[in-house]
């Protein structure tokens, strides 16, 4: 993999913090005006590792996600909804999952890389209450509202897709909530 194009800006009002955020594909890397160049390069080696650590634990394998859709059953759903499978795919723009109850297969929208770990476990409860009751019933968001950050999440996704321009799927609200 290709290091991130970085940036860094130096600042005469910063002392003596150092912090680093991604911007699209670049890397931008704040850093006090005062530092020499070798402390800049040693903060920039620095501030890249701590990112893509923070980074990778946003971006969870496909295993992971098993493993933390298993957790999640058994905690919230009382062990009823087993997948087989969990994954991320590239090819889901309108909505945040997928579920074939039949095969136990969850798919994640790649979209939701990055996000925080309390909204793709609400994707992935909301997966899971699918293999318990398919339809979009009270009985559904029964299952769904055991998990504790439920209304919050469905707030960050929706607030996500009001921010990105992307309409949320038709028949989607605040109840219905936008993940399939």
């Amino acid at each position: 993999m290709e290091p991130p194009e970085v940036e860094v800006r130096r600042s005469a009002r910063r002392r003596s913090t150092v912090s680093a955020y991604r911007d699209g594909e670049k890397v931008v890397v704040l850093v006090p005006a005062s530092l020499s160049t070798e402390e800049e390069a040693d903060w920039v080696a620095t501030m890249l590792a701590r990112l893509e650590r923070s980074e990778q634990r946003r971006r969870p394998t496909d295993d992971e996600l098993l493993g933390r859709a298993l957790a999640l059953s058994d905690r919230y759903l009382g062990g009823l909804a087993t997948p087989e499978s969990v994954r991320w795919v590239d090819n889901q723009r309108a909505r945040w999952g997928s579920c074939t109850p039949g095969e136990r297969a969850i798919r994640l929208s790649d979209r939701l890389q990055g996000m925080p770990p309390w909204v793709v476990d609400y994707v992935l409860v909301h997966e899971l209450a699918h293999f318990i009751e398919p339809a979009h019933g009270a009985p559904f968001w029964g299952w769904v509202d055991r998990y504790p950050q439920a209304e919050r999440a469905k707030g960050y996704l929706l607030g996500w897709s009001a921010a990105a321009e992307l309409a949320p799927p038709p028949g989607s609200t605040i109840e219905s909530d936008p993940v399939d």
